[in-house]
């Protein structure tokens, strides 16, 4: 009877394993069209928690595409160190060291031998990092070590650390209060760290007002048609992304991509498109000829992602942090079919 109770145990799992995977199958997407071909001039890319931990990867990984970066609660390049429990302790609580001197030597070493852009790159790159006082998930020090690697390769960094902001996204959209922690992550600090990150990035004078309301077209995409093997599931990617387009960067005019990334618990899953809609940097991309991209995770069992978290800590497998990594290729692809 013990056999048997474990084997109906084996079997339901089993079964419940494979109805889950069969919802995000490629076949569910089946009908979302590719990526437009539009006329982009640069590449950027920003994100919050792990998307915060992934816009760090990217940046340093593929230097040479990207011309800037936007961390926000997250700490430095290569954090994790291919371990979840080590990720969250040094990474999350700081009560043992990131290794900034450890993390800095292995960028070099996997610049020489190619297996991410040089780290000269970096040099003169702007990138904005954000960190809330009242973060209980990422500690200010970890954040400071973020900032601290980009300044000991040259990068000209901007620092908001000042707001008593919780684990959130901030922006103007928010409708939480500015400590929150909690779903959906949006929070309101009452300032626009948007508009911070896109003058750092472009200039004070090269960035205008936010459009007071969004003009433009946010449409999902098949994103499996861009992961190495074709299904994004497997690397605990969704079978879609999101897009926004302003009118003039659809009509051909010359534009500029954004690639924005999620945090934990914040794809399309467990938020549907709010993120996406709620970001505040489509109503920038209006009125500054800006188009979004919003690429999803999925939840995954076999990859131990339940929280649909980018991978920052290895569990796509020990290069995540390199240009062969799954989901970074899946990001470059998605980025060079739009034209950047």
């Amino acid at each position: 009877m013990k056999y048997r109770s474990l084997r109906a145990a084996a079997i339901t799992l089993f079964m419940a394993f494979v109805s889950a995977v069969a919802l995000t199958t490629p076949a569910a997407a089946a009908d979302e069209p590719a990526l437009p071909r539009l006329n982009i001039t640069d590449s950027y890319i920003t994100g919050i928690s792990s998307g915060g931990f992934m816009a760090s990867q990217l940046q340093v990984a593929y230097s040479g595409t990207f011309k800037g970066a936007g961390v926000f609660a997250a700490g430095p390049y290569y954090c994790g160190k291919g371990g979840i429990i080590e990720g969250l302790i040094a990474c999350g609580t700081g009560l043992i060291s990131t290794d900034p001197e450890g993390i800095e030597q292995i960028a070099r070493r996997w610049s020489a031998e190619g297996k991410i852009d040089p780290v000269s790159n970096l040099s003169g790159k702007p990138v904005y990092t954000y960190h809330g006082t009242k973060d209980p998930l990422v500690r200010t020090s970890v954040s400071d070590a973020g900032v601290q690697f980009y300044r000991d390769f040259g990068a000209r960094t901007a620092y908001h650390n000042t707001d008593p902001a919780g684990h959130g996204w901030p922006t103007p959209n928010g409708p939480l209060d500015c400590g929150a922690t909690f779903y959906p992550f949006l929070i309101n600090c009452g300032n626009d760290p948007q508009g911070e990150m896109l003058s750092h990035w472009l200039g004070n004078s090269a960035v205008n007002a936010p459009a007071a309301t969004q003009s433009g077209t946010l449409s999902r995409h098949d994103q499996d048609r861009y992961v190495p093997g074709g299904w994004a599931q497997w690397y605990s990617m969704a079978g879609g992304s999101y897009l926004y387009t302003p009118d003039s960067c659809a009509a051909g005019e010359a534009c500029k991509l954004v690639v924005a990334l999620h945090g934990c618990l914040s794809n399309d899953k467990f938020v549907g498109s709010r993120f996406a809609r709620e970001s505040h940097l489509n109503e920038y991309a209006d009125t500054n000829n800006l188009v979004i991209l919003y690429p999803q995770t999925d939840i995954s069992i076999v990859r131990g992602n339940p929280q649909g978290c980018w991978d920052w800590w290895g569990y796509t497998g020990s290069d995540y942090a390199r240009k062969s990594a799954p989901q970074m290729r899946t990001i470059l692809n998605e980025v060079h079919a739009l034209g950047g």
